[in-house]
């Protein structure tokens, strides 16, 4: 569809072109026409020269729709997939940009032959600088937007902002993401960002056996989550897009939708927690659920390996924490029962230290 709009504009065009070019050649360039030429004779060259025209620019528009259609088309996904405030202030800053251009129309159009191009070529420049100083300026422009529509409606209730959800990459690799979104307890629109799908199929395309299974298992996490669950995923992708690192990639993104990030990478909790953004921590909501263990509880566990520290044994419990027991190192491979000591939580996990029950009897 799209290549048969390039090609009826480029037929139009080249149609009005054709004809304006054979009339000023038959008129001799002046506004008068040619006494030698008779009226019906100029417009049947106006006519010769719209369909020469015609086909010129059928011919040209086929030869470009290919490449002018992948790029339109790409430029409507970008559009559909950038969020509403972000579209509505590059719209304002473009709209702006023509308004100035046509107020400067009269003066630059007077220009000898070259006032009507000058003027277009200023008129593209000023949309484009209004849609970058847009987009740059979106939150002081929702900011002034907001504040001149409940400026004197103290008791009228606002409307709810929609809060995004950003993943970034060790949350998909980990997969625990797409569990919560199926138990409802995510609300919102998840966002992935671009360049997150991109480090996670760069990681699919690895040479190492276990990235490349990471990563394709977190591109079917990804399609698990559009595909199966009821949550509205937001593909994000970023027309400024500069080189860096992910974390600070994310970081930015978080900060100009006013999200979360959703995350279980330690060191970019401590990053977001700096800068301000709010993080949502997988660990640190799988902790909340986990049983509660008290120093003093006996467990019955099953010592499996040793510990770091002489005569340590590593004993783990079936949601995967760890228990340090204290001289268990001579009951590897046995099941026994564990006092617990202390418990050691932290964002990165839980830890709890124990004691054999027989060694508390002996004492």
């Amino acid at each position: 569809m799209m290549k048969r709009i390039i090609q009826a504009v480029g037929v139009l065009l080249g149609a009005m072109m054709g004809q304006s070019l054979f009339a000023t050649r038959l008129t001799g360039g002046s506004e008068w026409m040619n006494p030698l030429m008779g009226a019906s004779s100029v417009t049947s060259g106006g006519y010769l020269g719209a369909a020469i025209g015609a086909v010129i620019g059928l011919f040209a528009a086929s030869a470009l729709a290919g490449p002018l259609s992948k790029a339109l088309n790409g430029a409507i996904e970008r559009l559909s997939g950038m969020p509403p405030a972000i579209l509505a202030s590059g719209l304002l800053g473009g709209g702006t940009g023509l308004a100035l251009a046509a107020l400067l129309y009269p003066y630059l159009g007077e220009l000898p032959r070259i006032g009507g191009i000058v003027a277009a070529l200023v008129a593209a420049t000023l949309c484009y600088a209004g849609v970058r100083v847009g987009t740059r300026k979106k939150d002081e422009l929702a900011s002034l937007f907001q504040g001149r529509k409940t400026a004197g409606i103290a008791e009228e209730e606002q409307p709810r902002y929609e809060e995004h959800k950003i993943l970034d990459t060790s949350v998909i690799i980990d997969g625990r993401i797409a569990d919560i979104c199926k138990t409802g307890f995510i609300e919102g629109t998840l966002v992935i960002p671009e360049f997150v799908l991109e480090e996670l199929q760069h990681i699919a395309d690895s040479s190492d056996l276990l990235k490349r299974n990471r990563g394709r298992r977190g591109l079917d996490i990804l399609n698990k989550i559009q595909k199966e669950l009821d949550v509205r995923v937001l593909i994000y992708e970023d027309a400024n897009d500069e080189p860096g690192e992910v974390d600070s990639k994310l970081v930015k993104l978080a900060k100009a939708m006013r999200g979360k990030v959703v995350t279980n990478d330690f060191n970019l909790n401590k990053v977001c927690e700096l800068q301000g953004v709010s993080v949502l921590n997988i660990n640190d909501l799988a902790n909340a659920v986990k049983p509660v263990v008290l120093p003093g509880e006996e467990i019955v566990v099953q010592v499996i390996k040793d510990g770091k520290e002489h005569g340590q044994g590593v004993a783990y419990l079936d949601d995967g924490t760890m228990i340090v027991v204290e001289g268990g190192r001579d009951f590897i491979g046995t099941t026994m029962e564990v006092l617990v000591t202390s418990v050691l939580q932290t964002s990165a996990g839980r830890m709890i230290f124990a004691k054999p029950k027989l060694l508390e009897k002996a004492l």
